[in-house]
């Protein structure tokens, strides 16, 4: 640690999945990137302050769309009301250490909620809009390859279709 305070490091960029990056960017008191997919339980959301209500937007792994039925919506609600106790459980020793290192009480949503940027790895073309905030910043495509462009004869037949 005291190798990292004399360093001098200007921001931490970090996943927030496993927040030690965060709790670190904390302690040295400097700005912290978040480059992720998507967090579970929705901390991203409600970190960033993010508009999340159930009626709307459709939980992991619920194969729902933002066009739900009253069904969908009370399993949503549901859903979500299992997520935060399940997550409060699994981030309980992120919760522990970080309130060790920072020496006072953290939360996991006060922990993420310090985060300057969020680089988030997703593109309304394949998922659904949301609300977001302006420290928020869709970079999707990142992870695609540069393939050969169409040969002439394909885009003919594909235009003639």
């Amino acid at each position: 640690m005291q190798y990292l305070e004399e360093s001098k490091f200007d921001a931490v960029l970090t996943d927030p999945v496993v927040p030690c990056g965060q709790i670190l960017a904390l302690h040295l008191s400097i700005p912290s990137v978040f480059f992720l997919r998507g967090l579970p339980c929705s901390f991203d959301l409600q970190a960033t302050q993010c508009p999340d209500p159930p009626s709307y937007v459709p939980r992991t792994f619920t194969d729902n769309s933002d066009h739900m039925t009253f069904i969908q919506r009370v399993e949503n609600l549901f859903l979500k009301s299992s997520e935060s106790f399940l997550c409060n459980f699994a981030y309980l020793p992120f919760e522990l250490l970080a309130s060790d290192v920072l020496h006072r009480p953290v939360t996991m949503k006060e922990l993420l909620s310090h985060g300057s940027i969020w680089l988030k790895r997703m593109d309304f073309v394949f998922e659904y809009p949301m609300p977001v905030m302006p420290n928020i910043v869709f970079i999707g495509g990142i992870n695609c390859g540069n393939k050969k462009p169409l040969s002439q004869v394909i885009l003919w037949d594909l235009y003639r279709q």
